[in-house]
């Protein structure tokens, strides 16, 4: 088993409300225990990332500099990430980026100089643990009301009932199931 060298995370619906399209820094609110899972995170010394589909850029619902100053404002308040990675694109374009395609997380683990296989990959989606799997990395499926009830049953297996124990196993792989 590969240990665990970095940790990425999706954004909305992970580390922070998932408010759909926001473009507004003023409407970033953390998720429970998420500012703790980045600090325990980086307090292994392991390096951090968000890889996030923002849609709303390829659809003209916001800028690229409208998601750059809400990811600054969740950084802010996260106490800060290593790297900040997004497809803009929509599903129909099929850009290699989009989760769950494996691009974004092969883009987050090179710039943070970790193979894919020492990610672990953070969501609410199951796009966000296939996007792991399709990038040879491990994904942890941290559910919540908007998570469709069959991607639950289908990865339950491999999920946490929140973002810090995600983490928490990540960093000490003594203190529960994951990741193996």
């Amino acid at each position: 088993m590969t240990t665990v060298r970095a940790v990425l995370f999706d954004r909305d619906g992970t580390l922070v409300a998932d408010v759909p399209y926001n473009g507004d820094p003023g409407r970033v609110r953390l998720l429970p225990g998420a500012a703790e899972a980045v600090a325990l995170v980086r307090a292994a010394g392991l390096p951090t990332a968000v890889v996030s589909n923002q849609s709303g850029i390829g659809r003209g619902l916001l800028t690229a500099e409208d998601v750059a100053r809400v990811d600054q404002r969740a950084d802010e308040l996260l106490g800060g990430l290593d790297a900040w990675l997004h497809c803009p694109h929509t599903p129909e374009a099929g850009c290699p980026c989009r989760k769950p395609r494996p691009g974004l997380v092969l883009a987050a683990a090179e710039r943070l100089g970790v193979p894919p296989s020492a990610c672990l990959v953070v969501g609410d989606i199951a796009a966000d643990v296939q996007a792991a799997e399709a990038a040879g990395a491990r994904g942890v499926l941290v559910p919540n009301d908007a998570t469709a009830p069959a991607e639950v049953r289908r990865h339950a297996w491999r999920s946490a009932p929140d973002v810090l124990t995600a983490v928490r196993a990540a960093v000490d792989p003594c203190s529960g199931r994951w990741p193996r």
